[in-house]
């Protein structure tokens, strides 16, 4: 039985990923900060699902989680780095350096801390599949994305550059950047629980939902071991690339 440990396994992707990962077989470590919610996933999905308390920004939580991992003899074969979010949608000079420091400590420094310590061992097994979840804001700017986009740029180049350290090995690298999703705490969390705001965002939309992820995930991972996929960017077909912005009369 293959080993999955999916972060943020605690709601909207993570959770979806979870379920997903067990119907096809996989033993998942589910790791996250809401205990009570990994334990009502674990209660749901039986046996094959672990629940790890992990807070991807705490170094010491970071460690226990993953010696808890080494000390259970659990190798990991796939890791999914999907803990993250998005905080405020003010233009640079008026956002918060609180809500900065926190989306790097999250999307920037535990998804790399994460990765450096799963990462050895699947080096030495000469097998494995990481799989970050990024988003097109990492390629795409727009007002208001400031250190978020650029905390998903990181994440899109670190797997590029994954791939290069690795050539001559089996372990694969792939970054999957959705676009505009629904069915997430997401929204929630970046408009500081704004409901009026969330509902506007997505009013006439049919976005992206977390089981569209959660399938992606999977046929990545159903790939023969001789395929890398780079990157998948997905948006919902109401969703596009837009025309640059010029302001006039500057």
């Amino acid at each position: 039985m293959k080993t999955a440990f999916v972060t943020g396994a605690s709601a909207g992707f993570g959770q979806a990923i979870c379920r997903r990962l067990v119907a096809e077989g996989y033993r998942v470590i589910g790791g996250a900060r809401r205990m009570d919610k990994l334990q009502r996933l674990e209660q749901e999905l039986g046996e094959n699902f672990i629940a790890l308390e992990l807070d991807v920004t705490d170094k010491a939580s970071l460690e226990r989680a993953v010696e808890q991992i080494h000390e259970a003899s659990l190798a990991i074969d796939l890791l999914v780095n999907n803990a993250g979010l998005a905080l405020g949608i003010e233009r640079a000079q008026h956002s918060s350096a609180q809500n900065w420091e926190r989306m790097i400590a999250t999307n920037i420094t535990g998804l790399a801390l994460i990765t450096q310590r799963v990462l050895p061992r699947m080096v030495e097994a000469n097998s494995g599949l990481i799989i970050n979840i990024g988003s097109i804001a990492g390629t795409y700017p727009y007002p208001g994305g400031n250190v978020y986009g650029a905390s998903k740029a990181f994440v899109k180049q670190f797997s590029l550059n994954l791939r290069a350290d690795l050539a001559g090995t089996r372990v694969r690298v792939t970054n999957i950047e959705p676009g505009l999703c629904s069915g997430t705490d997401f929204s929630v969390v970046r408009l500081n629980g704004d409901m009026e705001a969330v509902q506007a965002l997505y009013k006439d939309v049919d976005a992206i939902r977390p089981e569209d992820i959660a399938n992606t995930v999977c046929w990545i991972a159903q790939q023969p071991e001789h395929l890398n996929i780079n990157s998948i960017e997905i948006m919902p077909v109401a969703q596009s690339s837009a025309a640059l912005n010029v302001v006039r009369n500057l």
